[in-house]
């Protein structure tokens, strides 16, 4: 039982075991699956194994980055098994769970919130959950889905306007319709429209690339202030769905340079996102709608 061997040594065992049932819960609010989380926290296990944490100051942490990893790529590709992970969710009290498990299969696995957690995106639904169920700070979280800390703030929020309204689908024709008057007024120089179409409190939250190449400061509130910083600058913007949200984006030459999540609300738009950092750029998933 040499060092050499941790998968036989029973202090990285033990060091594991003693955050297992915070793993299992974390994995089974990302996934709804017992059967999944469980498969998550076994691939968490192995990584550690295989990795020297003997430096690493908070282990708990470091795991709990590892299995949000796992269970974000278990999301992304995960396909058409809705109905058995739902079966599986409700069918499976854990029995062999510990206290904080239990606590979480009792407090909040009903049906009702667990479509509407199953329709978030992935990098919506691991922001919400880490950030808004297990207090994870987006500092934490942002290197998990490849953002920047504001970037993730705002994937929380929109994610918790859904949950908290009970709304498992996003109406895309409505966000469309807002984010197009919100365009074409942009590009024309239409003021008094732009201010019809944001919210008086609109929050725009900006990133540091942009902030670098000339937006107008991290946070802007406020629709007049908004309506200002938007008006005749948005020329060579094409509509685009942002993680399946209607957004838009400016792509000189075909590269994404600069990307605009918006939140829409009640007919307004009541956040944007503006992302220029190539990171964040790269993580996206993209697609163009027609005009």
């Amino acid at each position: 039982m040499g060092d050499e061997h941790p998968l036989h040594d029973d202090f990285p065992v033990q060091r594991f075991e003693e955050h297992r049932d915070h793993l299992r819960a974390v994995a089974f609010r990302m996934l709804g699956s017992a059967g999944e989380a469980d498969d998550a926290v076994q691939e968490a296990w192995m990584r550690f194994a295989r990795t020297d944490t003997a430096d690493v100051e908070n282990l708990r942490g470091w795991l709990t980055t590892v299995v949000s990893r796992v269970c974000l790529n278990l999301l992304r590709t995960r396909r058409t098994r809705r109905e058995d992970e739902l079966d599986e969710a409700f069918q499976a009290p854990a029995a062999t769970a510990g206290p904080e498990d239990q606590a979480v299969m009792a407090d909040s696995v009903g049906l009702a919130l667990q479509v509407v957690l199953d329709s978030l995106n992935p990098a919506e639904r691991v922001a919400f959950v880490l950030h808004d169920l297990f207090d994870v700070p987006f500092d934490r979280i942002a290197p998990i889905l490849d953002r920047t800390p504001e970037a993730t703030r705002q994937l929380a929020s929109r994610a918790r306007r859904r949950v908290r309204a009970g709304d498992p689908v996003p109406d895309a024709p409505l966000q469309k319709t807002v984010v197009d008057a919100f365009l074409a007024a942009a590009r024309d120089g239409r003021f008094e429209d732009l201010l019809e179409v944001l919210d008086p409190g609109i929050l725009v939250v900006a990133d540091d690339a942009a902030v670098a190449t000339g937006f107008s400061g991290r946070e802007v509130i406020g629709a007049a202030r908004v309506a200002e910083i938007f008006n005749g600058q948005a020329r060579d913007a094409i509509p685009v769905l942002v993680d399946g949200y209607v957004g838009a984006m400016w792509a000189p030459g075909g590269t994404p340079r600069s990307v605009l999540a918006f939140t829409v609300e009640d007919g307004r738009i009541t956040a944007i996102a503006v992302m220029n950092d190539p990171t964040t750029l790269a993580a996206l998933e993209l697609t163009t709608l027609g005009s």
